[in-house]
């Protein structure tokens, strides 16, 4: 059993919102239907300049609803100094106590949006350890003397310390980010993977952790996903395939087999087997016919997967 609750989230559209009014209706409705929490990306320029803060996000979703947690999933830590981040977690989570998740990345897929700011593509893991190490004891309301490879700190403290912590998750499919979630996070985040490579990045991070003496975590594994929903499998796919080929710029081919389409209680069986592999958080950029259908199928599998509505709704 997870010692934790499973969530249920819905990611923003990928095109985002026609207008403020769509914005409100959006996360009202999906707060209504039982949706634990609001997901969106992060990117500085990517591919041409585009992509939205994921911070600056997150912090205008929580303000157009009193309760539904927020998710960025994830953040390019390493294109940012972390005293700034702590000072911007730490404001957020103040005025929105116990709803942020902040998931991180190393990104990657676009090398030259970290070349904008910067960044040496192939320093970013080690940029994302060492902002890791300086972010987590400020988070903590630590003061941090730090003097690094790539950022100073020097004396840095930053109140107040969130209350209660916000969970840090790391992203990315590799072994490398799942023994990093395991030494610097509360969670690995992973996505097109199988359940049985979930499991094994689950266990890796746990084994770090472990190595690196760290016990009594609270675990937030996660999954992100993007499902296709509708009668059929078939109208599904026709629904996902053209969207995720216009966000990544790739064939369909390259997403679909780890991508569900169907009814809800199609892609409820799909990612049940990831539940029983230690998910406790799922990310889900869902694609119907509309964002009312999308946001009804989503409730429709979160309530297959975990049967209650979350507390307080």
């Amino acid at each position: 059993m997870n010692p934790m609750p499973v969530r249920v989230g819905i990611s923003i559209p990928p095109a985002g919102f026609a207008s403020h009014d769509d914005a409100v209706t959006y996360v009202h409705t999906a707060a209504e239907a039982g949706l634990d929490h609001l997901v969106t990306a992060d990117h500085v320029a990517f591919h041409g300049g585009r992509g939205r803060d994921g911070l600056m996000t997150v912090s205008w979703l929580a303000g157009l609803h009193p309760t539904i947690g927020v998710y960025v999933g994830v953040y390019l830590l390493a294109l940012r100094h972390p005293v700034a981040v702590a000072r911007q977690i730490s404001t957020l989570a103040d005025q929105a106590p116990g709803r942020l998740t902040f998931g991180i990345g190393v990104g990657g897929e676009d090398r030259h949006e970290m070349e904008v700011v910067g960044v040496d593509p192939a320093t970013r893991g080690r940029r994302t350890d060492e902002s890791l190490a300086v972010l987590r004891p400020l988070l903590a309301g630590e003061v941090v003397d730090h003097r690094g490879e790539f950022y100073e700190a020097p004396d840095a403290v930053v109140h107040p310390a969130p209350d209660p912590p916000v969970p840090i998750t790391v992203g990315g499919r590799s072994d490398a980010a799942a023994r990093r979630a395991g030494r610097l996070g509360d969670g690995w985040l992973a996505s097109w993977c199988s359940p049985r490579r979930f499991a094994e990045g689950v266990a890796l991070a746990e084994q770090a952790a472990d190595d690196t003496g760290r016990t009594g975590v609270a675990w937030r594994h996660g999954y992100q996903i993007w499902v296709g929903l509708a009668d059929t499998p078939a109208e599904g796919a026709a629904l996902l395939g053209p969207a995720m080929q216009r966000f990544y710029g790739a064939p369909w081919s390259a997403f679909e087999r780890y991508s569900p389409v169907g009814t809800p209680a199609d892609i409820a069986a799909w990612l049940r087997p990831l539940l029983e592999a230690g998910a406790m958080d799922l990310n889900i950029a869902p694609i119907a016919g509309s964002s009312a259908e999308a946001i009804t199928g989503l409730a429709e599998v979160r309530r297959l997967l975990v049967g209650r509505l979350p507390t307080g709704m």
